[in-house]
């Protein structure tokens, strides 16, 4: 996948993180800290250069993970 379709995936995935954000009522401290964390790791891995595959793996299963216990 091109750097620039990686780009745009992760910009979707931080869109929809922070209108979840935006649109939750009454988030506790827990599930707050959950997205920050979720976002931070986002930004982190559209700003790192020379990716492989694998590294992409590993943080999507990261990501996935604490979104995870967000929504259970």
């Amino acid at each position: 996948m091109s750097r620039l379709k990686q780009n745009q995936n992760i910009d979707s995935v931080i869109q929809f993180v922070e209108a979840i954000a935006q649109n939750q009522c009454f988030p506790s401290d827990g599930d707050r800290d959950v997205l920050k964390e979720v976002l931070e790791r986002l930004r982190i891995l559209k700003r790192k250069k020379g990716k492989t595959n694998k590294q992409i793996r590993a943080a999507l299963e990261k990501i996935t993970a604490l979104l995870l216990i967000y929504f259970v």
